[in-house]
């Protein structure tokens, strides 16, 4: 099998993604760091593996994508062969209504509207009330939605894996662990998922800090 390679920041929630899908599917891989918000130190050529110039990138034998559904679709398909996706239609269409709600509601609201203010813009513990009700909605409709064990039925899927970097990270505000105690099955799902092999060699250096 050749070597696949991807291109991004271990701090990236969606490199962190990709990492995730690759490690449980048992894909070995090379991870080329860039940094984004580093422009300087971003190749030159970059354009031309992502044109927005975001992350992350993906190759495979010479094959190109850019985009994390994409890439985790492919990976599954090329060689995951399903495990990563549950058996039922149901299940199924819930694995992509929770991934979805995660993309267009829990990044912005709870990793950038609550991690981010908190720990990188100098707003502990001063978030508004109308931020900290829209992330505590964000996480009952995420409870209300996840089955026992996983997020969509019997077994882990790509909303699993979409999921733990953003819970992860919203974990380590003060106020995000606070929304999370007030949420305790996705608190004890949080807990269960760290301890699986794949999450704890994509560790965010923040969580390294702390963990």
């Amino acid at each position: 099998m050749s070597r696949v390679t991807v291109f991004g920041a271990p701090y990236s929630v969606y490199v962190r993604i990709v990492r995730l899908v690759l490690a449980e599917a048992g894909v070995p891989y090379d991870l080329v760091e860039i940094d984004i918000f580093a422009k300087e130190t971003v190749p030159a050529d970059y354009g031309d593996r992502h044109p927005f110039e975001r992350i992350p990138a993906f190759e495979h034998d010479g094959f190109r994508l850019f985009e994390t559904d994409a890439i985790a679709g492919y990976i599954v398909e090329a060689f995951d062969g399903g495990a990563l996706l549950p058996a039922g239609v149901r299940d199924r269409a819930r694995m992509r209504q929770v991934m979805r709600i995660l993309d267009n509601y829990a990044y912005p609201w709870l990793v950038w509207g609550v991690y981010v203010e908190e720990m990188e813009r100098d707003r502990l513990g001063r978030l508004t009330a109308d931020e900290l009700a829209r992330a505590g909605k964000c996480l009952k409709v995420l409870s209300d939605l996840a089955a026992e064990e996983f997020m969509a039925g019997v077994r882990l899927s790509l909303a699993d894996l979409w999921a733990l970097p953003m819970l992860a990270y919203l974990d380590l505000a003060p106020a995000g662990h606070q929304l999370l105690e007030d949420a305790p099955k996705l608190a004890a799902w949080l807990e269960r998922m760290r301890q699986r092999p794949s999450a704890v060699a994509t560790r965010f250096a923040a969580e390294q800090k702390t963990l």
